[in-house]
């Protein structure tokens, strides 16, 4: 791999930040904290998913025994069709792997007999629960599938190969993409070859008709084929589709017959009806390519693919016209050319079930995905973050880990220039990326991503703590934290408090409010339904230690000497031990990391936001407004909020004060319920997706904003 000045520049200035943080983070959190931060980070790294490619699954050996299949006693969610002209072998294989590891939804499995000569008519009618069906006549795989869909009862349609063995989990990973992606109308599975690489990841089609298996030969790890996206086309192999709209498009077109770019047909008739055309990586089945067919396009029924290539040309030349020339290789800027591209980098990949700064960046891709870009993510520290990712991944964003970057600074000198606009998180991440990106891609809109103002988190907590020190750190900060401000198109910030201090202290930069981005649940559980007390927050963030250091110390033994049967949950990932050892005395139950808060949200009645220092918006106040929960928060936890004590929430500065305000919110139902609705008013208001719909649209997807 060539190494440049420009990469030792890089890794230079990111090992100076990353020292910077570490002597700042003893200051703060003192050698022994430090220390336990460290060891989690070297454990999760040594945690990080392999790259490999996951071990293909096939069903054990069977010998002479058949499968058997579950009747459905109701209407199943699928009809999985297979239509198949001898090669029995590879159809009882298939037929094993469907049973062997069946899916969550019901299904029914209509085999398509077409005119076989070997011993299908004889061993496939023996199996229990399979509905069998033989045509009279060869017709070809258009045909037999068309006859297939007209006997399903199923409300998808799922046409599969016989000879292909589907991985666990292929199913209803293809059936909830279509339930849960907007216009979804047909879902294709990613396609492996019996060794393992990649046979196809969606299709990509050229202007003069020729079709494209996206991915061939490559690795099915590789980030450019691990996401959901839009395909020009999906192998008729493995798809699913409604059958209602399968019926409605009329189903595979027999000017294709016998077989040959009825898939791909069949994709443009479902865009042209407002449908989408997906690939889903997560239903992987591994396909014996070419066993019915064979692969020689000069003979049998492979002859019939040159053919309709023309014939498909004609056909669709209206709407190919629009489509790309013949490339040797196509690439993410093919795949994506009629988007707006987004970059994103932030120093790890998010955990939105940790932290209030990952469901930030996570509810941003998600309105950006909506609006119909194409969002991209590079963590900086490289590392594959496990479901993290993959739930990136799920939602569509092209997600990207070590060791396809090959460096960060690598990964930007040859995929920086396809983008509109990067948007760089934290400034120990931005400072040292800039450059490479005005290097790069000197096009490309540049935002800065603050997530709060790191100097003012600093600041405040060398105040608190009169550590000179400590103050000299926040002064070097704040002068790198603004050098990365003058640096970038426009700084993001998440309160008006901060962009009134950047007002000041930045006067010439660019800064836009974006905030939170929550959505504010169904009706909330009403307040005889809840009882107790909890905070949330990760104990990665020093305010959060110090918060509960103090509301452990000072307030909660006042609230338990008048209420002795409240119960405080502390929810957060990676407690220090003078707040874990506290489990189980005096009513205060730590459960750290938990991966479903929502029985706290919903049946807590009150949360607290002790914060002394910090900076930005607190995620935890608005998660717990958004669930109509409310909340007891010192003033500078409220900074930038809207907030208004006595209305949407209860201030409180001092022990005795927050004590009394947090007994209040907890028994009087009549205050409760006050500040329940205000609370939720207020993050529609201020903190919803639509809230900040046109700030995302001007920064991000608005190509006259540059």
């Amino acid at each position: 791999m060539p190494f440049s000045l420009t990469d030792a520049q890089f890794r230079l200035a990111r090992a100076l930040g990353l020292s910077r943080r570490a002597w700042s983070s003893l200051r703060t959190r003192g050698w022994q904290s430090t220390w336990q931060r460290v060891l989690l980070r070297v454990q999760r790294a040594l945690r990080r998913a392999p790259v490999d490619a996951t071990p293909l699954w096939r069903p054990a050996p069977a010998g002479d025994a058949l499968p058997a299949f579950a009747e459905p006693d109701v209407v199943p969610a699928a009809s999985i069709v297979i239509p198949v002209h001898n090669h029995v072998g590879h159809t009882l294989e298939c037929l094993r792997a469907l049973a062997a590891a069946p899916p969550a939804a019901t299904m029914e499995i209509i085999v398509v007999d077409d005119a076989s000569s070997d011993a299908s008519a004889t061993l496939l009618p023996r199996i229990t629960g399979l509905r069998y069906h033989r045509r009279e006549r060869n017709g070809g795989f258009i045909a037999a599938c068309n006859t297939g869909a007209a006997l399903a009862r199923g409300e998808v349609l799922v046409f599969l190969n016989n000879d292909t063995v589907p991985q666990p989990g292929w199913l209803d990973a293809l059936l909830e993409t279509l339930r849960e992606v907007p216009r979804a109308g047909i879902v294709g599975a990613q396609l492996v070859y019996p060794d393992g690489r990649l046979q196809e990841a969606g299709g990509v089609v050229f202007r003069d008709g020729q079709a494209w298996n996206y991915g061939r030969f490559e690795s099915p790890e590789d980030p450019r084929y691990g996401y959901l996206r839009d395909a020009d086309y999906v192998s008729g192999a493995a798809l699913a589709i409604p059958r209602a709209l399968f019926d409605d498009v009329g189903g595979f077109d027999t000017r294709y017959a016998p077989a040959y770019y009825e898939d791909t047909d069949l994709a443009f008739a479902v865009r042209a009806a407002g449908h989408r055309v997906l690939y889903q990586p997560a239903a992987r089945v591994l396909h014996d390519e070419g066993t019915s067919a064979g692969t020689d396009p000069s003979t049998g029924m492979k002859a019939a693919q040159v053919r309709n290539r023309e014939v498909f040309a004609r056909h669709r030349a209206a709407e190919l016209a629009g489509f790309p020339a013949p490339s040797d290789l196509p690439t993410p800027d093919t795949l994506h050319r009629a988007q707006r591209r987004i970059l994103i980098v932030d120093e790890s990949t998010p955990r939105p079930d940790h932290d209030s700064g990952s469901l930030r960046l996570v509810a941003l891709m998600r309105m950006l995905l909506d609006d119909g870009a194409h969002v991209v993510f590079v963590p900086a520290d490289g590392r594959h973050a496990g479901g993290h990712t993959r739930a990136l991944q799920a939602m569509g964003v092209e997600t990207w880990s070590e060791p396809w970057t090959g460096g960060i600074a690598q990964w930007l000198r040859h995929h920086a220039g396809r983008f509109d606009v990067a948007m760089l998180s934290r400034h120990f991440v931005a400072a040292p990326l800039l450059p490479l990106l005005r290097r790069h891609a000197p096009d490309v809109r540049i935002l800065f991503d603050s997530v709060d103002l790191h100097y003012l988190r600093e600041r405040r907590a060398a105040e608190l703590a009169n550590d000179a020190t400590m103050l000299a750190i926040a002064r070097r900060t704040r002068a790198r934290e603004l050098a990365v401000v003058a640096a970038a198109d426009a700084t993001l910030v998440v309160s008006a408090a901060e962009r009134e201090l950047l007002a000041a202290d930045a006067p010439d930069a660019k800064v836009e409010l974006l905030s939170n981005l929550h959505r504010v649940t169904g009706e909330a559980a009403p307040w005889e339904r809840r009882h107790g007390v909890v905070f949330v927050g990760g104990f990665h963030h020093p305010p959060n230690v110090d918060a509960l250091r103090w509301f452990l110390a000072e307030v909660w033994p006042r609230v338990h000497a008048q209420a002795p049967g409240l119960a405080f949950h502390c929810i957060g990932s990676d407690p220090p031990n003078e707040i874990a050892t506290r489990h189980g005395h005096g009513g205060v139950q730590v459960h750290g990391h938990v991966a479903d808060i929502a029985p706290w949200m919903d049946g807590c009645r009150v949360a607290v936001a002790p914060l002394r220092f910090g900076a930005g918006v607190k995620g935890k106040i608005n998660l717990s407004m958004a669930h109509g929960q409310p909340v007891v928060a010192t003033p500078v936890a409220a900074e930038g909020m809207h907030l208004h004590d006595g209305l949407d929430v209860l201030l409180a500065d001092d022990a005795d004060a927050f004590a009394h305000a947090v007994l209040r919110a907890h028994e009087d139902a009549v205050v409760w319920s006050r500040l329940s609705a205000g609370g939720r008013a207020n993050v529609e208001r201020h903190f919803s997706i639509e809230a900040a719909r046109a700030t995302v649209h001007r920064l991000f997807l608005d190509p006259a904003a540059g």
